[in-house]
């Protein structure tokens, strides 16, 4: 027998060792296998080669920085030990947060978190290396992981079962709702529709040309939800007079137009009255009350951030307040994200701070791509509750979606305090998804596998995260581990997005360490990479002057709502903590 017949049969299984299957300790074998050992064997001539100097202080200066490294790996605290520090010593952390120590801790985070995600983008759906295409492409999400080769021998590379289970099965066993789970930290619905409102201007899947796709072409935060992903849709929405948005008035108050006056494509069924069919910047945004009434908020504050800028540039004409007051509302969303929204999310004792001048000084690329990954990772559909209650009203799934009329009805006041005090649902450790969203969950269990989205434990991985070594230390559930050790056949081949929401939680969190650890590091250099942050950007005269600058650095949630309507209700991203809290609220002395 020749040699090329011994090795036949073993060297497809090398080849895909070199071509990246996800694995660990595959026996390299035929041909392939004896040349990376002949490279590595020492040869005469290396043995007794003589460095020169320069040689010298180069192997030593590589010692000493594998030495520092592996002492710096040593002596780094766990994730969970950091998230445990951050979340307990009350004490300590009002002292940090009144001193000089907070802004050094906030650029710590800022810094490290912003390091785990490549700049310029690594790879898309259809490159799985460095090419210009997936640079310069920016209709594809990126990639962090390139996808599982295609002639890997399993579905998840070389591990588990040729077959992955059934995503109806995986959803009903491990992801359908019980019992309702409300959120330990205490997150309520308006945390819930902000989560979904704000994500939907950088989420935009282009379901026309497949799930690889992105029509968010600004991938990040521009404020495309509030005033369209295109012009056209800009033009439409816009009132061509001091920089504002088309609106109606009802019983005096502002709400978005119907697209009976204002015609953009909108996501309605027939159904929907048209004289209920609101023009919203995001087609989708007819679904839930919670959305229409973020875009109420933010159409009401566009045009009283006009009028303040109006006041102060008379001669400025409609393109400038417009493009002026655009910067200032993305100013304001990312205060608001960082400063409560992101701090409600992770539970921190640190106070956090957006300001922009703490990384000036740092290497920072202000530019961002949103990832395919950081995608599958926010469908935090668990948040959503067994029914909506509204001023002491239980409102059902199928009188809930879609139903324009409650926002209407209601009136913003009514839905910010409503939502503000109902508590939304935890989002780890399975078994709390609403019947009703099944099938949404399903579809991203299923492009996720068209996609050939990388396993769980390589996500783990790549952002310094130790890989489970069971299904029983993944999670705290005995009979879920059994089961899922028996779909999958090895914990290296649990997929993404049902590891992410099937992880055993931390304690009195939301979710587990993977969601955090991965998830904070796509949001936080987003949110830094917008342009705006950049040193050439972040000033005064960007923003209109001091007293656009100002709205910027003073925006909080309870001023978007309390300076946009007629009484100001209980706003915050967490349930009432206090009687005070339950108490009615002042009308706004700002309006």
């Amino acid at each position: 027998m020749g040699t090329t017949a011994l090795f036949s049969s073993r060297t497809q299984s090398g080849r895909q060792f070199l071509q990246g299957c996800p694995i660990e300790g595959m026996v390299k074998t035929g041909m392939e296998y004896l040349l990376i050992m002949s490279r590595r064997m020492p040869t005469t001539t290396n043995r007794t080669r003589v460095l020169s100097r320069p040689q010298l202080a180069h192997k030593r200066a590589e010692g000493r920085t594998e030495f520092w490294t592996r002492i710096h790996h040593l002596l780094k605290p766990s994730p969970d030990t950091v998230h445990y520090l951050l979340t307990h010593f009350h004490w300590l952390w009002d002292v940090i947060n009144s001193s000089f120590l907070r802004n050094i801790l906030m650029r710590v985070v800022l810094t490290v978190r912003s390091n785990f995600i490549p700049s310029p983008p690594t790879f898309n759906s259809k490159y799985g290396y460095l090419s210009w295409e997936s640079y310069y492409n920016l209709s594809y999400y990126t990639r962090i992981l390139p996808p599982v080769p295609e002639d890997c021998p399993m579905p998840m590379g070389t591990k588990g079962k040729a077959v992955l289970p059934d995503p109806r099965d995986l959803v009903t066993r491990f992801l359908i709702r019980k019992k309702f789970r409300p959120d330990p930290q205490g997150a309520n619905l308006m945390f819930a529709f902000f989560a979904q409102h704000f994500t939907h201007q950088f989420f935009k899947t282009h379901h026309r040309m497949g799930p690889a796709f992105t029509r968010a072409l600004s991938h990040g935060v521009d404020a495309g939800h509030i005033y369209g992903d295109n012009l056209e849709r800009q033009l439409q929405l816009r009132l061509h007079q001091d920089g504002k948005l088309r609106y109606q008035l009802i019983y005096g108050e502002m709400f978005p137009p119907t697209t009976q006056e204002v015609p953009v494509a909108m996501s309605y069924p027939s159904s929907v009255p048209p004289s209920q069919r609101l023009a919203l910047g995001q087609e989708v945004f007819g679904l839930l009350p919670g959305l229409t009434l973020y875009s109420t908020l933010w159409l009401r504050e566009h045009n009283r951030v006009c009028d303040v800028l109006k006041e102060v540039h008379p001669t400025w004409g409609d393109e400038q307040l417009f493009q002026t007051t655009r910067l200032i509302i993305i100013g304001e969303t990312i205060r608001i994200v960082i400063e409560e929204y992101v701090q409600q999310l992770s539970g921190y004792l640190l106070k956090l701070k957006f300001d922009p001048t703490l990384i000036f000084n740092d290497q920072f690329q202000y530019s961002n791509r949103i990832s395919l990954e950081f995608n599958h990772l926010y469908h935090w559909h668990p948040l959503m509750p067994d029914s909506f209650l509204v001023d002491g009203q239980d409102i059902t799934y199928p009188d809930f979606l879609f139903n324009t009329s409650v926002l209407l009805h209601f009136g913003v006041e009514k839905l910010v305090d409503s939502f503000a005090r109902q508590q939304a649902g935890q989002i780890g450790g399975g078994w709390n998804v609403h019947a009703r969203l099944q099938e949404v969950v399903e579809l991203v269990i299923k492009e996720s596998r068209a996609l050939r989205v990388q396993p769980f434990n390589e996500y783990r991985k790549k952002f310094e995260l130790k890989p489970y070594a069971s299904f029983y230390e993944f999670t705290d559930d005995k009979e879920m581990a059994r089961q899922l050790e028996e779909l999958y056949g090895d914990i290296d081949a649990l997929e993404f997005y049902p590891g992410l929401l099937l992880e055993r939680t931390r304690d009195s969190a939301i979710f587990g360490e993977s969601m955090v650890e991965m998830g904070a590091p796509f949001s936080l250099k987003g949110l830094l990479g917008n342009p705006i942050c950049s040193p050439v950007y972040w000033k005064p005269s960007t923003f209109g002057g001091a007293a656009g600058f100002d709205i910027v650095n003073s925006a909080t949630l309870e001023r978007l709502v309390c300076l946009n309507s007629r009484w100001c209700p209980y706003v915050s991203f967490h349930v009432p903590r206090s009687e005070e809290d339950h108490r009615p609220r002042d009308p706004s002395t700002e309006l």
